[in-house]
């Protein structure tokens, strides 16, 4: 059984997120061993201006009200543009551009009909440009992504109805 607080991980997550705005930072991964079979392990990612955090291992259990917590997930699941049948996915690790050079015009804006197989952006993995081509015909509905921004493995990137 553990001996350390829940209240010190939420104060030492929140320290690792304000460490990573303050500092302009994108990742920061952090292990803590408390004893030998004891441990916490946290990333915090910076992606488009949204922090989010990811535990790894199990979870700790809070004494804090289940129906609080539930209730606060529900509406981000609802919204979450990942689920949405027409979601253009990231397939690697990058940084996404919407035109072809700073200053041109864009590959696609809200309300462009797209062909399948169009390119719709670029994200670039170690100094190569990768041609991301639209996996289906139809209409631009969301761009979920800002030029020059970091993207993740299946991360969100347009949505295409």
């Amino acid at each position: 059984m553990s001996k350390h607080s829940p209240d010190a991980d939420v104060a030492f997550i929140s320290a690792l997120a304000e460490l990573l705005n303050k500092n302009e930072l994108t990742e920061l991964s952090v292990k803590r061993e408390y004893g030998e079979d004891d441990s916490l392990e946290v990333r915090v990612v910076k992606q488009a201006n949204i922090v989010t955090t990811q535990m790894v291992g199990p979870a700790p259990v809070y004494a804090a009200a289940p129906a609080a917590a539930a209730s606060a997930a529900a509406p981000a699941a609802l919204e979450d543009p990942a689920q949405h049948p027409g979601a253009v996915t990231s397939p690697m690790v990058g940084t996404c551009y919407l035109a072809a050079e700073p200053g041109a015009t864009p590959f696609i804006t809200i309300g462009a009909t797209v062909a399948e197989g169009q390119t719709v952006l670029i994200i670039e993995a170690m100094k190569t440009m990768n041609h991301i081509p639209a996996p289906r015909a139809g209409v631009i509905k969301r761009i979920l992504v800002e030029d020059g921004t970091p993207v993740e493995f299946g991360a969100p990137l347009l949505i295409i109805e």
